[in-house]
């Protein structure tokens, strides 16, 4: 799976800051709605509602009530870390 700069920034603009904490805390462990509103912060209500995205942009899964990162959302998650890293160079 391949992402080159124009598609990283497409879907980070397409997440928003909201989706990408979703993400973040999913891949820090969180694995329902309660944990990751805690490692978020993010309202339940704005969760829920961004969860869809994530599952359709094939970013996570969610197998019975609990949600994993997919091979696409670790490779964006680490592009994100790389060209954030870049940044603060």
């Amino acid at each position: 799976m391949k992402f080159d700069e124009e598609n990283l920034d497409d879907l980070k603009y397409l997440l928003g800051n909201m989706g990408i904490e979703i993400l973040l805390a999913i891949d820090h462990g969180a694995k329902d709605f309660e944990t990751i509103k805690l490692f978020s912060g993010i309202p339940l209500s704005c969760i829920k509602g961004r969860i869809p995205v994530l599952i359709d942009l094939n970013l996570i899964e969610q197998n019975n009530d609990e949600f994993y990162l997919k091979e696409k959302g670790i490779i964006f998650k680490k592009k994100l870390e790389r060209k954030n890293s870049h940044k603060n160079l």
